[in-house]
């Protein structure tokens, strides 16, 4: 393919990606597939000569797109949303074009400044404090990572080699992996459960896995596995939050038994319910005791932007640091998660490598603060979409989705059959049937199986609860209606089926 070719196909790319979002809402939002569909579709080996690139277009739609759970149709309400705009995909593409590996400011001073630039455009947008701001007298700084795991891993690593050394040197004859053995590190009890419903209960379905049922995110615990160190649950309040009492019950019984508390990852926004933890009484604690407090608020993050949320995010001055992911929210495409740190110096300071051939003089570039080495040029879709829509367009795509969620609580609440399950704050509706989890979990498979709309479950209080998330730039209030009329017609079917009124009955 040469340069003229790929304008013609480029154009080509660009009417087919702009028809197949605008026609999204016409194809089954989850696909009607079994496991290993696709590899009787394609040969089992590559091709020897090169095959005509008409025939890979038509096996998109052949093997491709059946294949495809269509985060972006409006009717796809599951998990949280997977941000998409215009003008981030044609950032991407120039990301795509430029290639460069970002690895130090010598290898692409655009791609480090930039980013620096951005979190900082962004650090202001939540009116974060200032010494998370990079361009100030503070000590401080932003990142992009790809997701809100890599932010994690980084910070629970970073207060990792902080604590040993700082047990270290008061001290001395305590081996690393003595004060290793004894770091634990702690986090909200709705992060991840290792509680499920009884197997009799639940459905096989291809829409997901028995153990993806539950309750996620598990990457703070997948954070403690990798950095080697015991991790505690702490219990939640009757909103699913954690309060300060509470860690601090813990953090006491722990400290009485010799081990030594280093870390907390609080949530605002935790999956399940989207619950916020009190910051403004654990911040504090953690200080008093030396412990990281690291903040995950990968979805609700992007809402702080607006004046009404931002009281969510007091506290924050407390945290040695932050991340949310503008990828889910902010109308930024996968990935983009973006960090900020206190203190710079102590994530670089536990990350820091320099062979000779990566040796510059300005060494605060991005790879000290991430896993990998190689960086790609991401903060040009933050820089596209901050400027094409500007914060008050930001604003007003975050309250659109706000209201059309409280637009569907209210229809819930409006049938005495539903219950709602948690408060609704932002874009999340948890709700179930009034009944056994049984009930729920047959419910939930009908609107699996019907493929118009997606949802996935979590459990709160023990109970098998239905969560709406408002997901799709493209979603609008009739969508909301067809869906809630579709939950509904399905909702009379399955209470007059034999099933049902065993169920009821039994």
């Amino acid at each position: 393919m040469d340069a003229a070719e790929f304008r013609r196909r480029g154009r080509e790319m660009v009417d087919f990606v702009a028809d197949y979002l605008e026609n999204i809402e016409q194809r089954p939002v989850y696909p009607d597939l079994e496991p290993g569909y696709l590899r009787s579709l394609i040969p089992t080996e590559a091709p020897l000569e090169p095959e005509n690139y008409e025939d890979i277009i038509k096996d998109v739609e052949r093997v491709i797109m059946p294949g495809v759970t269509h985060w972006h149709s409006p009717y796809f309400f599951a998990y949280f949303p997977a941000a998409s705009s215009y003008p981030a995909m044609l950032a991407d593409m120039l990301c795509g074009a430029i290639g460069c590996i970002g690895f130090s400011w010598a290898a692409s001073p655009a791609c480090t400044e930039l980013e620096t630039v951005m979190l900082d455009w962004l650090g202001k947008m939540l009116q974060l404090p200032e010494h998370f701001i990079a361009g100030t007298h503070g000590h401080g700084g932003g990142v992009i990572q790809g997701t809100a795991s890599e932010a994690t891993l980084m910070s629970l690593l970073a207060a990792r080699c902080k604590a040993i050394r700082r047990v270290h040197a008061s001290i001395p004859e305590n081996s690393e992996a003595d004060i290793l053995s004894k770091l634990v590190a702690y986090t909200s009890e709705q992060v991840s459960t290792k509680k499920q419903f009884p197997i009799t209960l639940m459905y096989c379905s291809n829409f997901t896995h028995i153990s993806d049922l539950i309750n996620a995110h598990s990457s703070v615990e997948r954070a403690a596995l990798i950095g080697g160190v015991m991790m505690r649950k702490v219990p939640t309040d009757n909103s699913y939050a954690v309060r300060g009492d509470m860690l601090k019950k813990i953090v006491e019984e722990d400290k009485a038994a010799g081990l030594i508390p280093f870390y907390f990852c609080a949530t605002l926004g935790t999956t399940p319910s989207c619950a916020f933890d009190h910051i403004t009484e654990l911040g504090p604690l953690c200080n008093e005791e030396n412990m990281w407090m690291h903040i995950d608020a990968a979805y609700a993050g992007s809402a702080f932007i607006c004046p009404e949320f931002r009281p969510l995010l007091n506290g924050v001055e407390f945290a040695d640091s932050f991340n949310f992911n503008p990828h889910k929210w902010l109308l930024v495409n996968f990935d983009c998660s973006a960090m900020w740190v206190k203190k710079r110096a102590d994530i670089i300071g536990a990350f820091k490598m320099e062979p000779l051939y990566l040796k510059h003089e300005n060494q605060e570039s991005g790879r000290h603060w991430q896993i990998p080495l190689g960086r790609r040029f991401r903060s040009l879709k933050m820089w596209f979409v901050f400027r094409l829509y500007g914060l008050k367009g930001l604003q007003a795509h975050i309250r659109k989705q706000v209201d059309l969620a409280k637009e569907f609580e209210s229809l819930v609440r409006a049938d005495k059959r539903f219950e709602i399950c948690a408060e609704v704050i932002m874009g999340l509706v948890c709700f179930r049937l009034k009944g056994s989890n049984e009930l729920n979990q047959n419910l939930l498979k009908r609107i699996t199986e019907s493929r118009e709309i997606h949802l996935v479950p979590c459990q709160l209080s023990g109970r098998f609860v239905l969560r709406f998330a408002i997901c799709a730039r493209s979603t609008e209030s009739r969508h909301i209606q067809q869906a809630w009329r579709h939950i509904t017609q399905l909702t009379f079917e399955f209470f007059f089926s034999p099933c049902a009124s065993a169920i009821f009955c039994g």
